[in-house]
C-alpha cells in the first residue's frame, strides 16, 4: 500500500507542472465558526478569495457545521473532482487521513494539523512565538499589572497560545499576573461569543486591563467586554485591530491566509509538495499588526521591544517554550 502511495505521490508531482487554470479545480472546507468567523476560518478564506482574485479560478467550499459533517465533505470533494482540497483546522486530521487514503490521487492540504501521506501538505504554526510578542506588549501596556487570556476549546494547541502569552509577559515584566480561562470542552467554545464577553468581564473584574483572546468567533465577545469596559484587548490569527480601534492592542498574526493561498498557487503552478511546512516569526507565517487602527495605542519604546524581541526570537537568542512538546509551561 505504501509503495502505491508513493508511486501516486510522485506522479502527483510529475504532473502538477502541466496543470493549466482550466484543469485545475481547487476545494476548501471550513471548520466549525464557519468562514467569516472573523479569525482563523475568516483568514483562510481571505487566502483562497485573493487566489480567485488574481487568477480568475473559482473554488468549491462547504462549512462545517457539526462534527459528523467533515469527513463526507472532504470526501464529496474528492469524488467531484477537485484537486487540491484545503482543510481547515486541526479536528479535521482524522477525516482527512482517512480520506486520503482513498483518494490517492487527489492533493489535500490540511491547516494546523500533521497528515503524514504522500499526497497531504501539512502546514503548521510557531504559535507560541507570536503570542510571546503580544505576551510582552500586553504587559507593556498594562497599568495594574494583571493581564489576562481567554481561550477557545481547552486543547493542547491553544494552550500553546496561552502559555507563550505567559512567557512573553513574564519577559516584559517579572511580576506581572496572569489570569488565564477555556471557554469550554467541545467545538462550541468556537462559537460562543456571549460565554467569551462573561469571561473577559470576571478577568475585568479582577483587575485585568488587557485580554489575549485566541477562541474563534468566541473572542468576538471578549473584544466587545474589552469596549464595554475600557479595556484593551488582543485579536488572533487575522488582524482583527479594526474591529474597535482604541479597544485593541494589537492583533497576533497567523498567515493561514498565506498557507491557503499557497495551497492553491502552488497546485496551479507545479510548485505543490507534500509534507511538513512549519511557520514561524522567520519564516513569516506569524507576526504581530501595527496599523492605523492601533498605532496611536503602541509608544515608541513598546514598538522598540516588540522589534527587539522579535529578533531575538529569530535569532535564537530569545528561546520560546512549545507547550505541545511536553505539555507544561516552563520560562
Amino acid at each position: 500500500m505504501k509503495q502505491i502511495f508513493l508511486a501516486a505521490s510522485s506522479a502527483l508531482l510529475l504532473s502538477a507542472a502541466s496543470v493549466s487554470a482550466a484543469d485545475l479545480s481547487p476545494a476548501v472546507v471550513f471548520d466549525m465558526g464557519g468562514k467569516f468567523d472573523k479569525s482563523f476560518n475568516e483568514g483562510v478564506f481571505n487566502g483562497v478569495e485573493k487566489f480567485k482574485a488574481e487568477t480568475g479560478i473559482s473554488y468549491r467550499e462547504f462549512e462545517v457545521t457539526n462534527e459528523t459533517q467533515r469527513e463526507q465533505a472532504l470526501r464529496r470533494m474528492a469524488q467531484r473532482g477537485a484537486d487540491p482540497v484545503v482543510g481547515v483546522g486541526f479536528a479535521q486530521g482524522p477525516a482527512m487521513e482517512k480520506v486520503a487514503k482513498e483518494f490517492p490521487d487527489t492533493r489535500f492540504t490540511i491547516i494546523d494539523m500533521v497528515v503524514d501521506l504522500p499526497n497531504v501538505q501539512s502546514v503548521v504554526f510557531k504559535e507560541h512565538e507570536g503570542s510571546f510578542l503580544v505576551g510582552a506588549l500586553a504587559a507593556a501596556a498594562s497599568q495594574n499589572g494583571k493581564v489576562g487570556f481567554v481561550g477557545g476549546m481547552d486543547i493542547p494547541l491553544i494552550r500553546k497560545f496561552a502559555c507563550g502569552y505567559e512567557q512573553g509577559a513574564k519577559h516584559a515584566n517579572a511580576e506581572i499576573e496572569i489570569i488565564q480561562n477555556m471557554t469550554g470542552t467541545t467545538p462550541a467554545a468556537w462559537n460562543n461569543p456571549s460565554k467569551g464577553g462573561e469571561l473577559a468581564k470576571g478577568q475585568f473584574d479582577r483587575g485585568v486591563d488587557v485580554i489575549y483572546a485566541a477562541a474563534g468567533a468566541t473572542g468576538v465577545g471578549v473584544y466587545q467586554a474589552a469596549k464595554d469596559n475600557g479595556k484593551f484587548a488582543i485579536g488572533v490569527d487575522s488582524n482583527q485591530n479594526y474591529l474597535h480601534p482604541g479597544t485593541m492592542l494589537t492583533s497576533m498574526l497567523k498567515r493561514v491566509d498565506v498557507a491557503a493561498y499557497n495551497a492553491f498557487k502552488g497546485a496551479q503552478d507545479g510548485t505543490w509538495k507534500p509534507g511538513i511546512q512549519v511557520l514561524g516569526l522567520a519564516e513569516g507565517g506569524i507576526d504581530w499588526a501595527l496599523d492605523e487602527h492601533n498605532k496611536s495605542l503602541i509608544t515608541a519604546e513598546m514598538q522598540a521591544m516588540a522589534d527587539q524581541v522579535k529578533a531575538d526570537i529569530i535569532a535564537g537568542n530569545i528561546a520560546v517554550h512549545d507547550y505541545m512538546s511536553d505539555n507544561s509551561c516552563n520560562y
